[in-house]
């Protein structure tokens, strides 16, 4: 069977029958209520997707010390030591393994026919054998339309958010992510703020090292909605971890290594029109006879 791919609404706007291309019965990680949502919208389900990687994540890119820098108008003052790299490498490798596993899980989608996957759930997690494990699991659906999307959308909304979205104009063209990570040398202003003595204060040293690394990650994660052709993004899940490490060249101190990472589906519209955000007005009539 041969699909048409044009630009256009991939929903229920036409008529047509999704079916599954091997005819037999498909699975899915719907609920009912989801299911049911989808198909008002004018999609079917085909299938449950499943993408997975394995990846060594064994070099950070940085070394030495990373100074104290601090933040000035916005912008954070870069440490003056010269011997500590940043951590492009170990973004690369985080922004690799998740779009490996999420292209494996396209890839099952296209074999099914189908023209996006709803309900995506990426998984991050630690491998037994070692190494970490990205895994993305979802739900291809196919549009009861004659009109295909070039390529498979991906969106973490679940079955009634997927059909609101559909039913508000906007349609899903791919999940994207904002990672970001960030090193700042525990120094002895910050250290001196920390203590049982000092009072109630603000540690200003730690909220410069997350209001960066957050604000870096939310930049990233506009730029990957971007490159979908998306208009925006609605964000799924925002992450914050924070590791304390020895510093390597002043014994007796930490460094604090920042991560954010932040996932969100890109929207683009694709009804122009100026239409009512809610339902329609009723119209009420009287039934009693008049007097």
């Amino acid at each position: 069977m041969t699909h048409q791919r044009d630009a256009g609404l991939p929903g229920g706007a036409a008529g047509g029958t999704a079916t599954t291309p091997s005819g037999g019965a498909w699975g899915s990680a719907l609920s009912s209520e989801e299911f049911a949502a989808i198909r008002g919208a004018g999609f079917e389900p085909v299938g449950q997707v499943l993408g997975t990687g394995v990846f060594n994540i064994g070099s950070t890119g940085v070394w030495g010390c990373p100074g104290a820098w601090s933040v000035a108008d916005g912008r954070k003052v870069p440490p003056s030591s010269a011997w500590t790299s940043s951590f492009s490498q170990l973004v690369r490798a985080m922004y690799t393994g998740r779009r490996l596993a999420l292209d494996r899980a396209v890839a099952e989608c296209r074999a099914l026919g189908g023209d996006g996957i709803v309900g995506v759930k990426l998984r991050v997690g630690e491998f037994p054998s070692g190494g970490t494990e990205f895994t993305v699991l979802g739900t291809a659906v196919r549009a009861r339309s004659r009109i295909r999307p070039r390529l498979p959308f991906t969106s973490h909304l679940g079955g009634q958010d997927f059909a609101k979205l559909v039913h508000g104009g906007w349609i899903p063209t791919g999940l994207a992510f904002g990672i970001a990570l960030e090193i700042r040398h525990d120094d002895w202003r910050t250290s001196r703020r920390i203590r049982w003595t000092a009072g109630n204060q603000e540690v200003d040293g730690y909220t410069q090292l997350i209001n960066f690394v957050r604000q870096d990650a939310r930049r990233q994660l506009a730029l990957d909605a971007a490159k979908h052709g998306g208009d925006g993004v609605v964000v799924d899940d925002v992450e914050l971890r924070v590791r304390e490490s020895e510093c390597p060249t002043y014994g007796y101190s930490r460094d604090l290594t920042a991560e954010a990472v932040l996932v969100g589906t890109s929207i683009a519209r694709f009804d122009r029109s100026e239409r009512p955000a809610g339902p329609g007005p009723l119209t009420i009539m009287r039934l009693e006879r008049e007097h």
